[in-house]
């Protein structure tokens, strides 16, 4: 990651802002460094949520070949 910052403003309910800083104060650690961990955290989150294009496509040719085989697996 770069070490240049930019700066953004956002609004977050209080109970959560009130729990990132006693977070932040009980780990020693600015509230900065929790934000762009958790921001990290969910960027990566949702990366490995979407499935890889080779991965659909090994999927929709497994499905062609063994259709018959998975309905009677299910059943």
């Amino acid at each position: 990651m770069s070490a240049a910052k930019e700066k953004f403003a956002t609004q977050v309910a209080p109970e959560i802002l009130a729990e990132v800083r006693a977070l932040a104060h009980a780990e020693g650690r600015q509230l900065q460094a929790l934000v762009d961990e958790a921001l990290a955290d969910l960027i990566e989150k949702r990366k490995k949520t979407k499935a890889r294009a080779h991965v659909l496509n090994a999927y929709g040719t497994s499905h062609e070949h063994y259709a018959d085989l998975y309905r009677n697996l299910a059943k």
